[in-house]
């Protein structure tokens, strides 16, 4: 699997292109969102190019290959926008012998997740909410990727994206597509 991992798009469309632009220049077959794709949420500013249809519009041509998980900005409305299934708390992948554990971040955080409890061994557990960019190891060495926000990035960070294949994750600036960061599982 070659994936592009974006979360908090917050219904910017100028984002959302810039970001699926890195989906062919990266040989890319999966898509992963972390959650609050369309709408903006009432703490937020507005972002630029906001416009949750053109979103929908962008993601469109890849819904066949997008693994989804609802944010805590997914609101039922907006889920009925997308062609495309988003699971409500997580979703979990496995690729090649690793397991990846997929959620927004909001309702299981990095130092909390059930995954052991549920029996499975975790890899890495990609997650958003927080806009800042994380790519280390956890003290349980499940490695934390946090892709950062394609449009409303905080501490200071640029608007990024999280790139994965065969065991390594890398984070890179959206604009420019230039890696910030890489770890192998």
């Amino acid at each position: 699997m070659r994936a592009l991992i974006l979360s908090d798009i917050h219904g910017s469309a100028i984002a959302a292109r810039a970001a699926l632009a890195h989906y062919e220049k990266f040989q890319c077959n999966r898509i992963i969102l972390l959650g609050d794709t369309l709408y903006h949420g009432p703490r937020n500013p507005l972002p630029a190019g906001h416009g949750p249809m053109g979103v929908v519009e962008a993601l469109m041509p890849y819904c066949d290959n997008i693994t989804a998980v609802r944010g805590n900005c997914d609101a039922d409305v907006d889920l009925m926008m997308l062609p495309f299934e988003i699971k409500d708390e997580y979703e979990i992948i496995e690729d090649n012998g690793y397991t990846l554990f997929l959620s927004h971040g909001h309702l299981f955080t990095p130092e909390c997740f059930p995954a052991d409890a549920m029996g499975y061994h975790i890899d890495a557990y990609l997650y958003g909410h927080t806009h800042i960019w994380t790519l280390e190891k956890n003290f349980k060495d499940v490695l934390l990727v946090n892709p950062g926000s394609t449009s409303l990035p905080k501490g200071g960070n640029p608007p990024t994206f999280g790139f994965y294949a065969d065991g390594r994750f890398s984070i890179h600036e959206l604009e420019s597509g230039k890696e910030l960061a890489a770890k192998e599982l």
